[in-house]
């Protein structure tokens, strides 16, 4: 039995970290309600590979939340559920009868989860929160990038992935202190928060020594040499640790004295001379290809990597081994593929695959017919009063 079978999510929310959320609820068991619009989640518009990445294993309805009928089916839903999980604008939901105040008095056991940019408290409590603007405003953008160059915002979501992170563990303690409670909660958890706890050490730098950190591009700002190199055929990555390893490194590229010049006998003295190492250090391994330096230093012990694009870091033979793709093809000759759980590895209930993500309105039939014994002439005429979709009559809302 899966860690989270018999648990009900009703999913409120788009785009990408909340959605996140409870997809990972859904590889532990859950039965997740994703509620659409019917033009569908924001992300069925930036290209279909966008939605399939934060969306699997739910059951899609599509229904008008501005319509009074709508926002009634979702209430009755929302006395079904353990969980709830919203991303709206801060008060937005509350407008339409789906505030946690309102929805926690029919069910004191819900969970409801409010996942915004900024919370729900403060002065920027209404503004919309973006992964971009988070990385911005909590620091990240400030610490990412060459010294000399403008701040960078890292190539991925970085905030809302651990934001869907966080707001699934939330969710799990939640359940965790329920079961001796027999009450819900209100998670209210913002991306900025988020944000400012992953800054860690740099955050902790300025709280204990008033060090605001400088940007060092691709360079681990404590470990030297600890950064990128170009070798004949591509860009590998070091991170030497210890003096063990710097003089492990001097014999693998040939510079077995270098272990013993006065400027680089400790870490503290590579850091100090990070520049005057790293030019000794470049054209030797320039000279060598990515896979014969790699191979090299990895079997010495030293910590090294290619830098691998998409393909090559899927492909690789770790990957594999560790079935880091799940493949959902509901049909024998087809292939639909998605990143896997990493929680996958849990030795008694793992993540497991579970159905591709839902088209728009897919199953707003039949979660509302099994969940509230509506019938279908019932729900026929919701389709036709523009309360609900049902994927196959296009309406608008």
């Amino acid at each position: 039995m899966a860690v989270l079978d018999g648990i009900r999510v009703l999913d409120l929310s788009r785009v990408f970290a909340a959605p996140l959320a409870t997809q990972m609820l859904a590889d532990l068991g859950a039965e997740v309600w994703k509620i659409e619009s019917f033009s569908g989640d924001d992300t069925r518009k930036w290209g279909d590979h966008v939605f399939n990445a934060f969306n699997r294993g739910k059951r899609g309805l599509s229904v008008n939340l501005k319509h009074e009928r709508a926002q009634r089916l979702v209430q009755r839903l929302a006395e079904k559920a353990d969980v709830l999980v919203e991303n709206f604008k801060t008060g937005d939901l509350a407008r339409y009868g789906l505030g946690y105040e309102t929805l926690s008095k029919v069910n004191e056991r819900l969970i409801y989860v409010s996942l915004t940019g900024f919370g729900q408290t403060g002065p920027r409590k209404h503004q919309p929160g973006y992964d971009t603007i988070i990385q911005a405003m909590a620091g990240a953008m400030h610490s990412t990038g060459d010294p000399d160059g403008p701040p960078s915002r890292i190539g991925i979501a970085w905030v809302d992935v651990m934001a869907g992170l966080t707001t699934a563990l939330g969710v799990m303690s939640a359940l965790l202190e329920r079961k001796s409670s027999g009450k819900g909660q209100h998670i209210d958890l913002a991306l900025f928060d988020v944000g400012l706890m992953a800054l860690v050490d740099v955050a902790q730098d300025y709280l204990q020594n008033g060090n605001i950190q400088r940007r060092m591009g691709n360079i681990t700002r404590n470990l030297s040499p600890a950064q990128t190199f170009e070798t004949s055929d591509g860009w590998i990555v070091l991170a030497v640790g210890n003096d063990g390893q710097f003089k492990k490194l001097c014999m693998e590229v040939g510079l077995p004295d270098l272990a013993s010049d006065p400027l680089f006998t400790s870490n503290h003295l590579r850091v100090q001379n990070r520049t005057a190492l790293t030019e000794i250090l470049k054209p030797v391994i320039k000279q060598a290809t990515r896979q014969s330096m790699v191979e090299r230093l990895t079997k010495a012990g030293i910590p090294a990597s290619p830098i691998l694009n998409c393909a090559e870091a899927l492909n690789d033979p770790q990957a594999l081994a560790r079935n880091a793709i799940w493949d959902l093809s509901e049909e024998e000759d087809s292939h639909f593929r998605v990143l896997a759980n990493p929680l996958r590895h849990m030795s008694r209930t793992p993540a497991t695959p579970s159905a591709p993500p839902p088209a728009v309105g897919q199953h707003t039939y039949e979660v509302l017919g099994d969940e509230l014994q509506l019938d279908r002439s019932e729900l026929d005429q919701l389709v036709a009063d523009g309360v609900i979709y049902n994927g196959e009559s296009k309406q608008h809302g």
